[in-house]
């Protein structure tokens, strides 16, 4: 199987460069269109936090029948049931990382995790067949599709509307900076620590219970980081003045010269908990398959040894620099105007929905949720802020990727089967 092995390795970056591509510039999206950071700062920011957290952060183990679509052992009871599966997950790596290129490529936003669920249901299908698919958990994942961006969107439709009414519309500007931007940071700071504990950091769950961390100190830790950062952007803001003869113009830069460094703050969080969760689960077949070839057995649960991890993370980091502009255009520009203080709304919301979702155990796509977050902020502004077509083809390519990824991913295997094993 060193053939395999090698192919895995290629393909494994290329998977990683077709994330950053994709998944790590529609994360950086909002924060580019909006002039809070520059296309350069956001790829320093991604160099550095996605890269810290896969490497300080990044997931133990990886799952090697992503969300349990399959069950390993029924790999097992086949004949070569090693070998074949080491075929199928790099016939699954490469029709996720060809997929999410050619999203890439049209400025479709799409999910990794559906890519990879798709290509694993499908080579699960051909080598044990369709009963021994998991459909409730696949529906599960499907359902997503709706839940995502309709609960990131009511949150960033809330916030924006909120930032509107009691900053952007104050009669007295400075009032309105001054009191409810401080008042804001609390709740998104503190749902920022909250995603950093669950998401980002919830492989080191044993290295935090030593140090005496638990669920409720994760909360309360959270609720302190948020009051600091309210009272240091309260004691940042008193400096800020605006002229009380200002035109709206002027009044309304003062504010969004605020929310940029808000959101800018947000960019590096949301950096951090996609480099250290989504790099290491997204190349998992990349894991599965160097440790199926050398314990000469499947695992349901698998170490991601650190080159893997460091080859995710710097392929992310060449993605996201050579490619994301195009995914960045998209989420930032293309569905509706954004503006730093829409983009910390959008941002806001699909974090809070990330959090909720992985407290209630439910499978919610980071994409998704951020696609639906920033249509969330358009809609506040009234239908005609929304570009309806962009929106369509978005929704078309979710719908094409599991059944595009799965069907390409039969062919390959096939294909490999027929020729190596």
């Amino acid at each position: 199987m060193d053939i395999a092995l090698w192919m895995a390795i290629a393909f494994g970056f290329y998977m990683a460069w077709s994330i950053g591509a994709n998944d790590a510039a529609n994360a950086m999206g909002t924060s580019v269109g909006s002039k809070a950071i520059s296309f350069k700062e956001a790829v320093i920011i991604a160099a550095i936090f996605e890269f810290s957290g896969a490497m300080l952060a990044g997931a133990g183990v990886a799952d090697t029948m992503r969300k349990g679509i399959i069950d390993p052992a029924h790999f097992q009871a086949l004949e070569n049931g090693p070998e074949l599966f080491v075929w199928g997950m790099l016939a699954a790596l490469i029709a996720s990382a060809l997929w999410i290129h050619i999203a890439a490529y049209l400025g479709w936003p799409v999910s990794t995790t559906h890519s990879i669920v798709g290509s694993i249901t499908g080579f699960g299908i051909v080598a044990v067949g369709v009963s021994n698919i998991e459909w409730t958990n696949l529906l599960k994942i499907t359902a997503s599709w709706v839940t995502s961006p309709l609960c990131g969107g009511l949150l960033a439709f809330i916030v924006f509307t909120i930032i509107r009414k009691f900053i952007l519309e104050a009669k007295d500007t400075n009032r309105g900076i001054r009191i409810w931007s401080p008042v804001l940071s609390m709740p998104v700071f503190t749902v920022l620590f909250l995603v950093l504990f669950t998401k980002g950091l919830k492989n080191k769950k044993e290295m935090l219970a030593d140090w005496g961390i638990g669920g409720v100190e994760t909360i309360g830790i959270s609720v302190v980081a948020g009051i600091l950062a309210s009272i240091v952007v309260g004691l940042i803001l008193r400096k800020i003045h605006v002229a009380t003869d200002a035109t709206q113009e002027e009044k309304d830069a003062a504010v969004e010269k605020v929310f940029r460094y808000l959101q800018t703050i947000t960019a590096c969080f949301v950096a951090f908990a996609h480099g250290s969760n989504d790099v290491a689960n997204s190349i998992g077949p990349l894991a599965a398959i160097v440790n199926t070839a050398s314990a000469g057995e499947i695992l349901e649960k698998v170490p991601v040894p650190t080159w893997v991890l460091a080859l995710g993370a710097v392929g992310i980091v060449v993605g996201l620099a050579s490619y994301g502009f195009k995914v960045m255009e998209t989420i930032g520009t293309k569905i509706t105007e954004i503006t730093p203080t829409r983009g910390f709304a959008a941002e806001f919301g699909a974090a809070s929905t990330i959090l909720l979702g992985s407290k209630l155990g439910i499978p919610l796509s980071t994409t998704h949720t951020i696609v639906g977050a920033v249509i969330g902020v358009g809609f506040a502004r009234g239908m005609n802020a929304l570009n309806k077509d962009i929106i369509w083809n978005i929704v078309k390519s979710w719908l094409y990727t599991i059944p595009f990824t799965g069907i390409l991913t039969i062919i390959l295997y096939f294909g490999f089967t027929a020729i190596f094993v």
